[in-house]
C-alpha cells in the first residue's frame, strides 16, 4: 500500500507552553495567568497558549493516520527543543518532509521512521523534537492500519517486546490545584500521585522546606479520610523542579536528609521525588544525581529519585542510566522525539536497571496520549504519565480506558 498524501492542521493543546525560568525568578501568578518578565527565548508571555500540528497522512485505501506534533509545557528549558508555533513549522512539514513520503510503499514502523530521523536541514540541524514525535505516532498509526493491527502489536512485533497483561501504574498530575484535584485522585483510585507541581521556594516549598512538610501532612491526612479500598495504597510522588536543592544550596547529604524526612512523613507509603535538585549543565545534572542516589541508597532511605530535567534525548537516557543518576528515569516523549527512540530508551532503562517512567506533558494532546499508552503497553513501562492538562479527570480516562482496551482485545 502506498502513501497518496500527507496533510496539516493547526492545533490546540490540553494546557500552555511555560517560561520555567520566569516562573522561578517569581514571575506572579494571578488566575491561570503569570505576569512577569519572558527570561526564556522565543516566549512572548510568560504563560502562553499551546499549540499543536496535527499531522495526517491519506492511504491508498482511503484511510487516515494520525498523529499530533506537541512540544512540552517548559520548552526551551534544561537542554530542551525550542517553543513550538504552528506559524514556525508547519512550513517544515509541508514543504520539507511531504516530499520523503508521498508515494511511498508503506513498509515497517522502523523503516518509516527513519526518514524522520535521519533528516538534517541545510544547516545539519535535526528536526525539531515536536515533528519527531508527531509524524513517528502517524506512521506507528499508518502501519498498524495498513496491515490490520492495533499499534501495540507493530511495536511489539518489531522490538521484539513482551506486552503488558496488565495496567501500567498510572501518574497524575495535581498543577497548582494541589488540593481539590486530589480528592478526584482519591476518588479514582489513582496507583500515583500528586505531582503537586512545587517550583517556586518561596510560595510552595517554603525558606525550610516547611510548606511542603504541611502539604505532605494534609495529604497523608486525606488519604486516611477517604473511604478507601483496603488494597489501595497509592505511590506518592513529588515533582519538584530543583527547588529542594535550591534551599540547601544543593548540598547532597542535607537534600537526602530532608528527602528522608518526607519519607517518614508519607509513611507507610512509598515516596518518589522527581527532580530534587536542577543544575546548570547536564554533567553537572548528571554527577550530582548520581551522588545523591547513591546517598539514598547507602542510607537504606525508602525514596525513589526520579531523573528529569536535562535528561531529554535517547542519548541523555544512556548516560543518565549508566551513571546510576536516579533510581527512575522520566522519558518524556516530546522532549526524545520519535517514539522509535523513546521505546529504545525504555528498553534500554529496564536492561539496565534503572525503572523506566514514561512521561509526557500537560502541554499534549488527547490523540499523542493515547498513542502513548500503546507505546508504554508494548514495552511494560514501569510508569505511565496521564496527560494532557491538569484537570486529572480527563487525562486519566484517557489512559485508563485505552489500557483496559488493549487488554480486552489481546485477551480476545
Amino acid at each position: 500500500m502506498k502513501i497518496l498524501d500527507l496533510v496539516c492542521s493547526e492545533g490546540r493543546t490540553g494546557f500552555f507552553f511555560d517560561d520555567q525560568l520566569a516562573i522561578k525568578n517569581n514571575a506572579i501568578s494571578d488566575g491561570s495567568m503569570y505576569f512577569g518578565k519572558v527570561e526564556t527565548a522565543g516566549f512572548l508571555k510568560v504563560r502562553q497558549a499551546g499549540e499543536s500540528i496535527s499531522v495526517m497522512f491519506i492511504l491508498e485505501d482511503g484511510s487516515i493516520a494520525y498523529g499530533d506534533c506537541v512540544a512540552v509545557q517548559y520548552s526551551g528549558a534544561a537542554g530542551r527543543a525550542p517553543l513550538f508555533l504552528f506559524k514556525d513549522y508547519i512550513g517544515v512539514i509541508e514543504n520539507e518532509i511531504k516530499p520523503l513520503f508521498v508515494g511511498r510503499d508503506i513498509t515497517t514502523f522502523r523503516d518509516l521512521t527513519k526518514i524522520i530521523d535521519d533528516y538534517r536541514d541545510s544547516n545539519g540541524n535535526m528536526l525539531h523534537t515536536a515533528i519527531r514525535y508527531g509524524i513517528s505516532q502517524a506512521i506507528l498509526d499508518m502501519v498498524a492500519k495498513a496491515n490490520n493491527k492495533l499499534m501495540v502489536d507493530v511495536i511489539a512485533e518489531e522490538y521484539k517486546t513482551q506486552i503488558s497483561n496488565t495496567r501500567i501504574p498510572i501518574f497524575t498530575q495535581s498543577g497548582d490545584n494541589r488540593y481539590d484535584n486530589v480528592d478526584k485522585m482519591l476518588l479514582k483510585e489513582v496507583p500515583i500521585l500528586p505531582h503537586a507541581l512545587i517550583n517556586n521556594v518561596e510560595k510552595k516549598l517554603g525558606t525550610h522546606g516547611e510548606k511542603l512538610e504541611e502539604y505532605l501532612k494534609w495529604l497523608m491526612n486525606r488519604i486516611d479520610k477517604v473511604d478507601k479500598n483496603d488494597s489501595y495504597n497509592p505511590i506518592i510522588q513529588l515533582d519538584v523542579y530543583g527547588t529542594i536543592g535550591v534551599i540547601f544550596d544543593n548540598d547532597l547529604q542535607k537534600v537526602a536528609d530532608y528527602i528522608k524526612k518526607l519519607s517518614q512523613i508519607v509513611y507507610p507509603y512509598k515516596l518518589k521525588i522527581e527532580g530534587p535538585i536542577d543544575l546548570d549543565t547536564r554533567e553537572n545534572q548528571i554527577e550530582s544525581l548520581s551522588k545523591l542516589t547513591k546517598i539514598i541508597d547507602e542510607q537504606n532511605i525508602n525514596v525513589d529519585i526520579v531523573a528529569d530535567e536535562w535528561c531529554n534525548t535517547y542519548e541523555d537516557v544512556i548516560d543518565f542510566a549508566d551513571n546510576k543518576a536516579g533510581h527512575m528515569i522520566q522519558i518524556k516523549s516530546p522532549d526524545v522525539g520519535s517514539i522509535d527512540d523513546i521505546v529504545k530508551s525504555i528498553i534500554y532503562c529496564k536492561e539496565h536497571g534503572v525503572k523506566a517512567y514514561l512521561g509526557g506533558s500537560c502541554n499534549e494532546t488527547d490523540l499523542s496520549a493515547t498513542i502513548s499508552v500503546h507505546v508504554g503497553m508494548a514495552t511494560c513501562a514501569d510508569q505511565f504519565l496521564a496527560r494532557p492538562g491538569m484537570g486529572v479527570d480527563e487525562a486519566y480516562m484517557i489512559a485508563f480506558n485505552e489500557m483496559n482496551r488493549i487488554i480486552a482485545l489481546k485477551n480476545r
